[in-house]
């Protein structure tokens, strides 16, 4: 097995090592085409899907040079953002990604365009309010549970621990001391699955 370069983070080198396994199960990703919502992961022409609304094919595209998604936010909070979540969000431009964990279904969220960006913040921002409201610790979300489910997966921003968490609820439990671990735990599963689809 090929180790990753010295200078790759470990949630960099654990998210590629997922996405390379991703890619190896799944290698013809597709969602729906809307021309108001382009990604530079697409990879091809949009075609008629089998219910003839159109598709674009796409593959997580690794980022370069400086990203600092969270800039904006850190001002906003007045707080910096947990590293490791800035690498997470920052490594790929990316559809939603379906895994399963030793504890069952997740769905992570990585970003799409530019726009996505910015509705990332948006949401970052509200939750922040509730957990401020609530006077809990502040977490970043970055996948959800099983479609009908309102639980999801969070990263503590003071100590990097995954979380569980529900909406306007104080965390549930730590699920994995941090991202880089949990990720190294995820098996992929079939793209149907994401709750965007």
């Amino acid at each position: 097995m090929t180790q990753p370069p010295s200078d790759t983070h470990p949630v960099e080198a654990a998210l590629d090592a997922f996405v390379t396994r991703y890619l190896a199960a799944y290698p013809d990703l597709d969602d729906v085409y809307d021309p108001q919502w382009r990604s530079p992961c697409e990879t091809g022409a949009p075609f008629p899907g089998d219910d003839g609304e159109l598709r674009v094919p796409w593959q997580p595209l690794r980022r370069h040079g400086p990203v600092d998604d969270f800039a904006g936010l850190e001002r906003a909070l007045e707080m910096p953002v947990h590293d490791d979540i800035r690498r997470f969000y920052a490594r790929y431009w990316s559809g939603g990604l379906e895994a399963e964990a030793p504890e069952g279904h997740v769905s992570l969220l990585l970003l799409w365009n530019g726009e996505d960006v910015d509705r990332l913040i948006e949401n970052l921002i509200g939750h922040a309010l509730v957990k401020r409201r609530a006077r809990s610790p502040f977490t970043v979300f970055f996948a959800c549970t099983e479609p009908d489910s309102e639980l999801f997966l969070s990263v503590d921003n003071d100590t990097g621990a995954v979380l569980l968490e529900e909406p306007g609820r104080p965390p549930l439990r730590e699920v994995a001391p941090g991202l880089a671990a949990f990720l190294a735990t995820l098996e992929p599963a079939a793209p149907q699955h994401h709750p965007e689809r």
